[in-house]
């Protein structure tokens, strides 16, 4: 299954266009077969993965997306997906967005014995190769692939390389018959325009928590800052959908932050192997030298970094020689070093994507190094605002604004979610109920102090000490009350975590504790009064509530 076409799949039949001379490829393969390689060997999922794939090409499909989420092997699958092309006679063509994946997708055709050619300056270009290495500014600047009879267009980073010129003109003009498929750790994008725009339908590996209950990611760890401690991005402007960048480095390359990074570090993981995100090359550069100057082996990586210096310093941190390597939009794609321990998120953001990728920079095993779990210090927000990788449960193939409300076969409108608190139904990017206010952030990370651990709803769930259970509710309590939601928002959270109601004795005392003032009463009664009336609650209920926190006959004492 992992090394040979699926019975009942031929490529060049589903796939291929229209007098590509398949047969005769099909042939040449097949002499070349001898002198290849032993390939790498799937993983269970991953060859489910292919044979999904190619069961919605049997169905008729020719735009299909790959979802598999970072660490979970998307090159291995994608190396194998090229393989059966050869093998059938078919011809790909294998898109990139950035020229340092030129060499390392070549890297893993050559582990699958594939012959490829290169559309990518300073490659050799063979046009009569059946896999094409592409990247997409050089395509900019040729001609001849317009006319070269791709069967199947490879779409890597698709939520990226599907948006870009080249490959709006394959889909919709040059290659339109062709079998497209984009395959993507991260299929969310910030603007109108989404995968679902352009594909039709999906196959997915597993989810992140899935893959570390297989042992094949990390388990992890999340340190973050409370809330009021983060950088104000209130009034910060947004261009393209994320925050200004120049407003960005404004309010995070300062030099008590950077020394703060060092210094958090060192408290809480000393001397293991660093990658740091940072908002731009001068924060990069000033966030490596304030390690540098507290002792600490630290270089940063910037996209001018000559490739051989690159590989120098993704060698030099995979041994341990270099400790912290920082960067901006280097590290997220293309980066892959299993023995990295810690994640530092400096850069806040919007992007779900962006997100994602980095924090699966840190989520790859590494027995050999003796790494036991992946680390990550978030001094960014970005966990509160855009939640933890184990949360995710599903994917879905998200559609855009701007596209039209109905496609045969689908439905086309924008995937949304309910406010738990006002039922009001609003895009599931948004992080805010735009009607009452209610933050999906404050639903996820607990935190009580400086940089503490933070924990998502998937390791929260594993908690089974009712002590902790208890002080959870309490924190549930306390927020739900600070920001003026109904008060059973929180026992709708806790549910939502164990799957069990909390007891009934735990809600005395939850907010204000054991000995409450009487201005802790007289602000308890004006926030059910305040909320009771916006939702059309009774007096009963008021009482009830009240005397839930304070116990039985307190609101009549308060009277």
């Amino acid at each position: 299954m992992s090394d040979a076409v699926p019975a009942g799949t031929t490529l060049s039949d589903s796939a291929a266009a229209p007098g590509t001379g398949s047969a005769t490829r099909s042939t040449t393969g097949a002499a070349r077969n001898a002198n290849k390689p032993t390939p790498p060997k799937l993983r269970p999922y991953q060859a489910q993965v292919v044979n999904d794939l190619y069961g919605k090409i049997r169905a008729g499909y020719r735009k299909v997306a790959i979802i598999a989420g970072t660490g979970s092997g998307k090159t291995v699958i994608s190396g194998q997906i090229c393989a059966h092309a050869e093998a059938a006679g078919s011809r790909l063509l294998f898109l990139v967005h950035l020229d340092v994946l030129v060499g390392q997708t070549y890297d893993k055709m050559k582990l699958f014995g594939l012959k490829c050619g290169f559309i990518k300056a300073g490659w050799p270009e063979d046009p009569d190769a059946p896999i094409q290495i592409a990247s997409v500014q050089t395509m900019a600047k040729r001609d001849w692939w317009r006319d070269w009879p791709a069967d199947l267009v490879f779409y890597d980073e698709g939520h990226t390389t599907v948006f870009s010129q080249v490959g709006q003109q394959l889909l919709n003009e040059t290659h339109p018959n062709a079998v497209h498929i984009a395959m993507t750790a991260t299929p969310y994008r910030l603007d109108n325009e989404q995968l679902g725009d352009y594909f039709e339908t999906l196959v997915c590996a597993p989810p992140p928590v899935a893959l570390q209950k297989m042992g094949f990611l990390a388990q992890m760890k999340y340190f973050g800052l409370p809330q009021e401690d983060q950088v104000e991005l209130g009034e910060m402007q947004l261009v393209a959908g994320d925050y200004n960048e120049k407003q960005l480095k404004n309010a995070c390359d300062r030099p008590e932050l950077v020394q703060r990074v060092v210094e958090e570090w060192k408290r809480l993981t000393p001397d293991k192997r660093t990658i740091a995100f940072c908002v731009d090359v001068g924060h990069a550069r000033h966030v490596a030298e304030a390690f540098q100057a507290a002792g600490v082996e630290a270089d940063y990586v910037a996209g001018s970094t000559p490739i051989k210096k690159r590989k120098k310093l993704y060698e030099a941190i995979a041994t341990g020689d270099l400790r912290v390597l920082t960067s901006c939009n280097v590290l997220s794609i293309g980066f892959d070093v299993p023995a990295i321990e810690v994640g530092l998120l400096l850069r806040p953001t919007m992007s779900l994507a962006l997100h994602q990728q980095q924090i699966g920079r840190v989520m790859r095993i590494s027995p050999q190094t003796g790494k036991e779990f992946g680390i990550i210090l978030d001094q960014s927000g970005n966990l509160q605002r855009l939640g933890f990788p184990e949360d995710i449960t599903t994917y879905d193939l998200p559609f855009g604004e701007s596209s039209p409300e109905h496609r045969p076969g689908q439905g086309r409108s924008v995937p949304k979610k309910q406010c738990p608190e006002c039922s009001s139904l609003i895009q599931t990017f948004m992080m805010e109920c735009p009607e009452c206010g209610h933050d999906w952030t404050a639903d996820r990370p607990v935190f009580t102090d400086d940089l503490v651990e933070l924990m998502g709803r998937e390791q929260l769930s594993q908690i089974t000490d009712e002590t902790q259970r208890y002080q959870l509710f309490q924190v549930f309590r306390q927020r739900v009350f600070r920001r003026g939601y109904l008060p059973e928002l929180a026992k709708q959270q806790y549910f939502d975590c164990f799957n069990v109601l909390p007891h009934e004795s735990w809600y005395q005392g939850a907010i204000f504790g054991k000995s409450p003032t009487r201005r802790n009463l007289f602000l308890y009664k004006q926030y059910l009064g305040n909320v009771g009336q916006r939702r059309g609650k009774s007096m009963t209920w008021m009482v009830e509530e009240f005397e839930k926190e304070f116990g039985p006959g307190s609101w009549q004492n308060a009277a």
